[in-house]
């Protein structure tokens, strides 16, 4: 069965038309929301959030239309929501006691190629919200400038020029703060 069949039978209520969509993009979803928090835990709770309040709204939803960059769009306002929320507990903490603020662990052992993509990672992870939204959905979900720009609900020239963007300030990063991981994709 179609997905634009399933989006209409689960809008009214088929609550057995909804479980395949869910499975169908589940995994998208949940890399999304870990992508943003770094937690598997906080991904969980964002990703059922996301699949509870898309059901919710599903007949606002045209469903002649991809549901992927729907949910990809839910997920990562939520995401950026919780990262906030946590960080501002986190801030307000710290000022309480006066405490450094919280020093992420040690790169664990392992290979060469695991610390580069580590790295790139928390690279990544120093952009704002909106330039690490453009960097996942592109590069790390693999979604084509199309699909960028409908869960951005963009154009797909936006997406291209904050991508643009997006990869100078992570090549100014890099540079900066990872040289030897900079010279590495730079030869």
């Amino acid at each position: 069965m179609d997905e634009s069949n399933l989006i209409q039978r689960a809008a009214r209520g088929e609550a057995d038309a909804w479980e395949p969509l869910m499975l169908a993009h589940q995994e998208p979803v949940f890399r999304l929301a870990y992508l943003f928090l770094g937690d598997p835990d906080d991904a969980e709770d964002v990703a059922q959030e996301t699949f509870l309040r898309a059901y919710r709204h599903l007949k606002r939803f045209d469903s002649g239309r991809p549901l992927r960059p729907w949910l990809l769009s839910i997920a990562a306002n939520l995401a950026r929501n919780r990262y906030r929320s946590a960080a501002r507990y986190l801030n307000a903490i710290s000022r309480a006691f006066l405490l450094e603020p919280a020093i992420s662990p040690k790169v664990e052992e392992g290979s060469e190629q695991k610390q580069d993509a580590r790295q790139l990672w928390q690279a990544v992870r120093r952009l704002n919200a909106d330039d690490q939204q453009v960097i996942y959905l592109r590069f790390f979900l693999d979604l084509s400038t199309a699909e960028a720009a409908q869960s951005l609900d963009v154009a797909e020239g936006t997406v291209k020029s904050r991508l643009s963007r997006a990869l100078g300030r992570l090549r100014a990063i890099l540079k900066a703060d990872f040289p030897a991981l900079f010279e590495g994709y730079e030869a």
